[in-house]
């Protein structure tokens, strides 16, 4: 089977993995828009998760032959097709979880506690099953508890647990499936499914920036994937990976394509920050969030189900479809296109940013308005070289003739995090249409913040 993708060429599909693609909770991500409401700033912006995910699969198969073919950690014959097989589909099936509008509507999703995730280690998750699920925990209980769960076994040889395992650190794994060789590989094929230089994100910026007409995404992705490699860990032991057993493999890039991952983060920040904090995607998010929070409509709450193979009626259609169907004026103004108007718009530090004076005198003159912040950071991972996260470490290897090479952890061995460790806040306020020239009578007659 060959797919033809605009971004990556002819992707080659083989049998058993046509089985997964053509499988009913891939095939829903047809129905997902990729940007949600950013079609409306940026009308190219209408491809699709099932396009991206395609694209994913293809580039996470480059990227796993690199690595395996590159640096001290050799796979046997017996073992190298398994993984790659699982490495691939975990990759096409890393974003099954998503709801319609993609992000936009995650905060409406049941409590963690509710999907009863059994592939969850119960400790790693103990202190968030009363909190809300994720687009993740949907993808994890899809892989593991459905009917998609059944055809994985059937056409391949690992499990859905074994691919959520590549998904979420979380899920736990008890066999050695991803041991070979005394090495422990797991860590490396999660780290190229999710990391800050995983095929997900190589994919969708090229992808975003071809169909949103936005140049910023623009990177040298065959440079990243060639130099891509492995490294060894000493030690199983990982914060964020509890239960490696043996020496772990660790990805690794060659020193020579450093400065192309300072532009791939780069252009991860300017497309976040230029693209998808666009200020007329924003405002129908918030608006689409007054109408969930609003109490006319808690009676008659968007419903996401529980039960896996319901939850493949949920995409884009079934949402403006229930919008449509309400006389919620929230719904109405989403369905009909009439947001409210951006009044005032602030960028900055979190202290510059601060919109405290201008919604007391909104409030005060009987004005309504929506308040959205958006916060762009350069890593989710690393704030002034410390660890934010748990992420597993990227290493990258020095090499110089006659010398021996020299391995450094990635923070170290570049120095975009330093250079771009502040975060950009952008703060907005929106009003109704008739009321902007009002409410910013009132906004400039504010003093001007504290030096």
């Amino acid at each position: 089977m060959e797919v033809r993708d605009p971004i990556h060429g002819a992707v080659q599909v083989s049998d058993a993995e046509a089985h997964i693609v053509d499988h009913p909770f891939v095939q829903r991500l047809r129905g997902i828009k990729q940007m949600g409401f950013s079609e409306l700033p940026f009308p190219g912006a209408v491809h699709s998760r099932y396009a991206h995910s395609v694209g994913v699969m293809e580039l996470a198969g480059r990227a796993f032959d690199t690595v395996t073919t590159h640096g001290a950690a050799k796979l046997s014959d017996g073992r190298r097709a398994s993984l790659r097989a699982c490495v691939r589909i975990a990759a096409l099936c890393h974003d099954l979880g998503h709801a319609p509008f993609s992000h936009c509507t995650e905060f409406a999703m049941p409590k963690l506690s509710q999907l009863a995730i059994r592939a969850y280690d119960p400790r790693r998750v103990s202190s968030r099953l009363d909190a809300l699920a994720s687009h993740e925990d949907y993808t994890i209980a899809i892989l593991t508890q459905s009917s998609l769960a059944s055809a994985i076994a059937v056409h391949f040889p690992f499990t859905g647990r074994h691919v959520a395992a590549l998904v979420s650190h979380e899920v736990t794994v008890e066999d050695d499936f991803f041991l070979d060789g005394g090495l422990d590989w797991r860590r490396v094929c999660s780290q190229l499914i999710s990391s800050e230089l995983d095929v997900d994100r190589l994919d969708y910026l090229q992808r975003d920036s071809y169909y949103s007409g936005a140049r910023y995404g623009l990177i040298d992705v065959g440079w990243l994937i060639g130099n891509l490699e492995c490294h060894v860990s000493q030690g199983p032991e990982n914060p964020s990976q509890p239960g490696l057993r043996g020496d772990s493999v660790s990805l690794a890039l060659d020193h020579r394509a450093i400065y192309a991952f300072d532009d791939f983060m780069i252009a991860r920040y300017h497309m976040f920050v230029m693209v998808y904090f666009h200020h007329k995607s924003v405002v129908f998010e918030e608006m689409l969030k007054r109408h969930f929070t609003e109490a006319v409509c808690r009676d008659s709450a968007y419903p996401f189900p529980t039960d896996m193979e319901q939850y493949l009626e949920m995409d884009d259609v079934h949402l403006h479809s229930y919008l449509r169907r309400s006389a919620d004026p929230w719904a109405r103004r989403i369905v009909e296109r009439r947001a409210y108007r951006r009044a005032l718009e602030l960028h900055g530090s979190h202290r510059e940013v601060s919109t405290e004076g201008a919604v007391k005198v909104l409030t005060e003159a009987g004005i309504d308005w929506l308040q959205a912040s958006s916060t762009g950071t350069l890593s989710r991972y690393n704030v002034m070289g410390q660890k934010r996260g748990k992420a597993p470490r990227i290493y990258v290897v020095q090499r110089q003739p006659g010398c021996v090479a020299r391995v450094l952890s990635l923070e170290d061995a570049t120095r975009v995090f330093e250079r771009y460790q502040d975060e950009r806040h952008i703060a907005r306020i929106y009003v109704p249409e008739d009321e902007v020239d009002a409410a910013q009578a009132l906004m400039r007659a504010l003093p001007a913040p504290a030096a």
